[in-house]
């Protein structure tokens, strides 16, 4: 299928690695000139990117400057990919509430939710020109908050709500705001046994190899493997296309069957 996005540009935030990467290789192979943002660029990102961009966005003046670098990079930007979340393993505890300090309430609230207001609010007069789009990748977390560090869940329940606050305003001016909410993903957040994945297995006392082999069983998800990073760069791709012109402040869960709700 054409998406008919050839020749438009794009900003994609998180982009070194996992979804970030995919979503900025699946948009470049339709034609997208990208600019991807990282705290720090990988070989894989500078290869594919129009431009990559190193920068901590979980600071309002690192979000800002993103954008304007962006518009210097490749003209202007059509479509907003915030993808940039989770955080540093090292910086927070998988304790429970009582366990947690302020700082890390703060520090996953600045990369999980206000780093994507800060870009959009940034980058939007140039969207709203040109008509353009913006996605926002969430979590399935945002929906069942149990087993992710304190914070987390409660920042990407906000980012929805951004979202759909954003698509209630924008829409009228022709531009399209929505959410991906991914399951655990085949993505470094859990493959690496330096991150996430690596901490819980600590934490649990079980070899990295094989907390990933049973990820799946743990959290009951139906189709038995957890979500490739490719499989959700296609779902963006697609929200952000003309092909999806009148899809306005969804929340699209890639999870395999993880979630039991309707």
């Amino acid at each position: 299928m054409d998406l008919g996005i050839s020749g438009k540009t794009a900003l994609v935030t998180g982009a070194s690695r996992g979804i970030g990467l995919a979503i900025v290789r699946a948009l470049a192979a339709e034609g997208v000139r990208v600019v991807g943002a990282a705290r720090t660029v990988t070989p894989e990102l500078a290869e594919v990117a129009a431009a990559a961009v190193p920068v901590d966005l979980s600071t309002r003046d690192g979000a800002r400057s993103v954008v304007d670098r962006a518009l210097a990079a490749v003209g202007g930007i059509d479509f907003l990919v915030n993808n940039v979340g989770a955080g540093d393993p090292d910086a927070f505890t998988l304790g429970g509430f009582l366990d947690t300090d302020d700082e890390q309430w703060r520090g996953i609230f600045d990369l999980n939710l206000f780093s994507a207001m800060w870009t959009t609010k940034a980058a939007l007069p140039g969207i709203l020109e040109r008509r353009g789009a913006i996605v926002n990748i969430s979590s399935i977390n945002a929906r069942m908050p149990a087993g992710a560090p304190v914070g987390y869940a409660e920042a990407k329940a906000a980012l929805n709500l951004f979202g759909k606050r954003l698509s209630e305003e924008l829409a009228p001016h022709g531009v399209r705001v929505n959410t991906v909410s991914p399951g655990p993903t085949t993505s470094p957040q859990w493959t690496d046994p330096h991150r996430l994945g690596g901490k819980v297995a600590a934490a649990f006392g079980v070899d990295h190899a094989d907390l990933l082999a049973g990820l799946p069983g743990k959290f009951g998800i139906t189709s038995g493997r957890l979500t490739d990073p490719a499989e959700v760069a296609a779902l963006v791709t697609f929200l952000l296309s003309d092909r999806a012109a009148n899809v306005h402040g969804a929340d699209y869960v890639i999870d395999g069957g993880t979630l039991k709700t309707a």
